[in-house]
């Protein structure tokens, strides 16, 4: 994936379009699956509702 896979630029801001993970921070973001987001780096897991 490229860096435009991860970012969109509205106006003069680049907006994340992936979610970063909470305990990781800024520049890890989370895989998104049918079910659940799941950070490869530490293994923090969010149900989706």
């Amino acid at each position: 994936m490229s860096v435009k896979d991860y970012y969109k630029i509205e106006g003069d801001k680049a907006v994340c379009l992936k979610k970063v993970c909470p305990k990781c921070g800024a520049g890890v973001f989370m895989g998104e699956h049918k079910n659940r987001f799941a950070c490869g780096k530490c293994g923090h897991t969010e149900m989706k509702k």
